[in-house]
């Protein structure tokens, strides 16, 4: 875990050499100074030469001075480095969860998601500034002044770094305990980013409901959770930082007392003990440090293991070795034998065939859950099959690259997902470097123009966030629009209409078939009317494709198909 926590400081040698070079030196004048101070007592006091004293007195200033701007360096540059670090891990994460496939979307709360591309980064910036230079500076140090501590009394020092074990012994049991309580309070901050990102997001069905005590009383036991488990994180932190205290300042008394004996027995010199008492603080500043890398660094790993399993998890739909580019694709569509599930041992898809003609418009009806979607959502990969294959044009469809194949699909849904931003923007997130010609020709062509016309600030309108200010109708327009403007050679229709009323869902369905137009279409849907025209229905079944043929054929069978349309029927007359 660390040899590849020390991967990531690769990229960034320059900055980490210059801290690290800054915080020696510094390290370094810390251990010069209790010298000067005994050599000061001792040596230039006795000897009553002032202006010796002066000059010396100016040069610990310029030392000082030195040891101010290197200090501003390590600080300053450190903790960029610590920064650069836990942007470099962020983008890496956000990329490799942009990566991931449905099945990781279909099994991993949002909330989660986020708290590991943000909270659970935030600690490790520190970590990878304090951590290995603290680490060993902490270690250059306490051997140095204790090396020190030797040439200037033997028996003081033994004396004092008898204590040390007992203290590291401290350091070493409460870390156990924090690196515990950190974990759970992550696990703890997930749960509520979840629960928040669940209840925004559905406020309209909250409220609609009235249910915003619920709402509340299930985010106030999160909450309440996640106080507990950060109060017990520092409950071991105090516990920890008043040992360490209460150790450090006994180490001082001690050498205090005994210093004092060695002075009067003539052992020890005045300078000597004054040196050895700054000693002692030297000696414990490397204590200090690694107990407070012992709070940062629970903390930080913990973000980092939650960072490493998410980094861990490989996409389950990826690109083969020698996955192939298709510049264009007609649209003839196979399925051979086709088996799938969500979960294991729970078949969705059983022996599935179907052929489908480039440029044919194909409906699919059944009951809900019986797989029409499933089938549609296996076409642009969006999960793999288990067992059998689809082909595109003769081509195994995971033989080609998934960026390639997803560029000659276009999926319109009946819940559309708009991003936060202008109408402009929408439109051209189906074709990225769209002129505005291009723009407005497609928006056209959804029958979108007069309403953006009608608007004050027309294109640079901002829909609010997923599109709150505008209609059912005016969104679903909106993503036809899209799909104008990526012009792709297969499309995918899922419900796209059955949310609307009689007059909207008219127009869009105009919009609709003039999308579909020389294309291979394929059609998810409940109301039977909107597929009247359609190439060739086939009827989804949990036993598989039950029957297929044109509307008036399916009818003449008088099936499942059928028994849909009368019960369709007879509901729109009544």
């Amino acid at each position: 875990m660390i040899r590849r926590f020390f991967t990531y400081y690769r990229p960034h040698k320059r900055l980490f050499i210059i801290d690290f070079t800054s915080a020696v030196i510094v390290a370094v004048l810390e251990l010069a100074f209790p010298v000067a101070v005994q050599w000061f007592i001792d040596r230039l006091l006795p000897g009553g030469n002032w202006s010796m004293i002066l000059t010396v007195s100016f040069l610990l200033l310029a030392v000082y001075l030195l040891s101010t701007f290197l200090q501003y360096i390590v600080s300053f540059l450190g903790h960029k480095l610590g920064i650069n670090i836990e942007t470099d891990m962020r983008q890496e994460l956000f990329h490799h969860v942009q990566r991931q496939s449905f099945r990781f979307f279909d099994n991993t709360k949002t909330g989660h998601i986020m708290s590991r591309i943000t909270n659970d980064l935030f600690d490790i910036g520190e970590l990878a500034h304090h951590g290995p230079e603290d680490f060993f500076i902490a270690i250059m140090t306490f051997f140095g002044a204790f090396w020190i501590m030797m040439t200037i009394n033997v028996k003081l020092a033994l004396v004092t770094i008898l204590v040390v074990p007992f203290l590291v012994w401290v350091i070493t049991f409460c870390n156990i305990r924090m690196n515990n309580a950190w974990k759970n309070m992550y696990t703890k901050i997930g749960d509520i980013n979840a629960r928040v990102e669940d209840s925004v997001s559905g406020v309209r069905v909250v409220q609609s409901f009235t249910n915003e005590a619920y709402e509340m009383k299930r985010f106030d036991e999160d909450n309440g959770k996640f106080r507990k488990a950060k109060l017990v994180a520092y409950k071991v932190m105090a516990s920890t930082t008043s040992s360490v205290y209460m150790m450090t300042r006994f180490i001082t008394l001690i050498v205090l007392v005994f210093g004092a004996w060695l002075s009067f027995h003539n052992q020890l010199s005045y300078g000597e003990l004054v040196s050895f008492v700054l000693y002692v603080n030297v000696l414990m500043k490397p204590v200090d440090k690694i107990s407070a890398l012992m709070e940062l660094y629970p903390k930080g790993m913990a973000g980092f293991k939650r960072f490493t399993d998410l980094i861990d998890q490989e996409p389950d739909v990826q690109d083969c070795e020698d996955a192939i580019e298709v510049p264009s694709l007609k649209g003839n569509i196979q399925f051979q034998d086709v088996h799938f599930g969500y979960e294991a041992n729970q078949p969705v898809l059983s022996g599935i065939d179907l052929a489908i003609k480039a440029g044919e418009t194909v409906a699919f009806v059944g009951p809900s859950g019986a797989g029409k979607t499933t089938i549609c959502s296996l076409i642009p990969r969006f999960y793999d099959v288990q067992e059998g294959s689809i082909t595109i044009d003769g081509i195994d469809i995971r033989d080609m690259t998934k960026q390639s194949l997803r560029s000659q699909i276009g999926i319109v849904q009946q819940d559309v997902f708009l991003f936060t931003g202008t109408i402009r923007e929408n439109i051209a997130y189906g074709k990225l470097d769209a002129t505005d010609e291009e723009i407005k020709i497609a928006a056209k062509r959804a029958h979108l123009e007069s309403f953006i016309h009608s608007l004050p600030d027309g294109y640079e309108t901002e829909i609010g966030e997923r599109g709150l200010k505008l209609s059912g109708g005016q969104k679903q327009r909106l993503a036809i629009a899209r799909m104008f403007l990526k012009n792709p050679p297969i499309l995918i229709l899922d419900e796209a209409t059955s949310a609307l009323d009689t007059e909207t869902e008219k127009i869009i369905q105009n919009a609709l078939n003039e999308l579909a137009e020389n294309r291979t279409t394929l059609i998810i849907a409940h109301r039977l009317a909107t597929i009247r025209n359609a190439d060739r229905i086939v009827v989804v079944t949990e036993d598989g494709i039950a029957e297929q043929g044109s509307y008036d054929e399916l009818l003449e069978q008088n099936g499942i198909f059928a028994k849909l349309h009368h019960i369709q029927y007879e509901k729109s007359t009544y």
